[in-house]
């Protein structure tokens, strides 16, 4: 890594809140954010927006008329962007580029719009412009009058971190100097859960019956618990050490797996091990305080990423954690949503915990974590963030 780079502001939206204040609250207590939604034809245990939350993207979908149009991935890429620009002091002078990424897409506006094209055989005119890829990261950029170069993609539920790794390049290469980086997921719709559910990954527990409906963390679990969640998360970067600097991003590293099978990962997670190995290899391994996995809630992907952590530190092993039991996984949004929990425990100097976690751990100082984040297909990110 040619220098360190610096996180001089950060934004979400998602079932924690849309404030730091609140999302930092949510954390210290042990609640999950769970509710019930009838889909795919049954009741089904999501992660979804708050009322609140909920009304600030109903108030941007309002306020121009062309935005009544937009998907929700979009508009809660909106919110977010918004924020973390105005905490980073940038305005319309400045010229930095903007990569938010998203697994899904417009799925409830995909969904709604191929519906009606079944039932009326017709298209509506807006249909394309409003479902591609690139419509996050454009819409953006028009509403934060940028200049920029934007760029959009999707690596599945790594691409929030690979948006990171884009805006490290960029500003590594001096083609940039700032860089707007994050992921966007509205994926509670009834044809997202139902191929989550032909996958017998999605968690049937049931909300009622038992306290945690995603057993993420838990090693022992015998049944498959992922359950997905909605949000956007952005975070402004700046080549160098900057005043502002609420973190530096010290180290990253990337790898991809080769599959045996469409969502296959390796019984030790070899694509973990190598991008840990690769964001951690100007690093003392003891001096990690800190791991926020990737921990999906599945038994094979919360297993396979521990093997990878012990393969690769040994013992002892970093304090580990995950929030995917408290907000599920929001797929393009879960790496950035993983990196705020990390700025916050840094900046509070406050381990976050997995309530039914079986674990002893004496507080330290948290001044270094990494934060993994992988794929279906084993795409593989981890990114090392140390005290500002």
């Amino acid at each position: 890594m040619n220098a360190k780079i610096s996180i001089t502001a950060f934004s979400s939206i998602s079932p924690l809140g849309n404030t730091e204040t609140e999302v930092w609250e949510n954390y210290l207590f042990p609640q999950h954010c769970f509710t019930k939604q009838f889909l795919d034809n049954q009741e089904t245990p999501v992660a979804a927006l708050s009322v609140a939350s909920k009304e600030i993207i109903n108030e941007i979908r309002e306020s121009d008329v062309k935005y009544k149009f937009l998907d929700n991935s979009v508009l809660f890429a909106l919110a977010a962007s918004r924020t973390a620009v105005k905490n980073a002091g940038w305005t319309k002078e400045d010229v930095f580029g903007i990569n938010i990424g998203s697994s899904r897409g417009a799925t409830d506006l995909f969904e709604k719009h191929y519906k009606e094209y079944l039932e009326n055989g017709k298209a509506q005119t807006l249909a394309s412009p409003t479902t591609t890829l690139g419509n996050i990261s454009s819409w953006i950029a028009h509403d934060l009058q940028n200049n920029g170069p934007e760029i959009s993609h999707s690596i599945t539920c790594s691409t929030a971190l690979h948006a990171v790794l884009n805006g490290i390049a960029w500003l590594n290469s001096g083609m940039a100097t700032k860089f707007l980086a994050g992921g966007s997921e509205a994926p509670l719709t009834d044809f997202t859960i139902a191929q989550m559910r032909a996958l017998k990954i999605y968690s049937r527990i049931n909300i009622d019956e038992e306290s945690w409906p995603n057993l993420a963390f838990d090693f022992d679990k015998t049944q498959n618990t992922m359950v997905l969640g909605e949000g956007a998360a952005v975070c402004c970067l700046e080549a160098g050490e900057k005043e502002n600097a609420i973190a530096y991003i010290s180290g990253f590293g990337y790898a991809t797996e080769i599959l045996e099978h469409n969502i296959s990962i390796s019984a030790e997670a070899d694509c973990f091990q190598k991008s840990m190995k690769m964001a951690l290899q100007n690093e003392k391994l003891n001096d990690i305080d800190v791991i926020v996995m990737h921990a999906p809630g599945t038994i094979k992907g919360d297993l396979t990423e521990l093997r990878a952590i012990e393969k690769v530190f040994g013992s002892p092993l970093p304090l580990l954690t995950t929030n995917k039991w408290k907000i599920g996984h929001t797929f393009g949004t879960s790496g950035l949503l993983s990196l705020e929990l990390a700025l916050l425990m840094i900046k509070h100097n406050t381990f976050i915990g997995v309530p039914f976690a079986k674990s002893d751990f004496e507080q330290k100082p948290i001044k270094k974590v990494l934060i993994n984040a992988v794929g279906f297909g084993g795409n593989a990110v981890s990114i090392l963030i140390e005290k500002a």
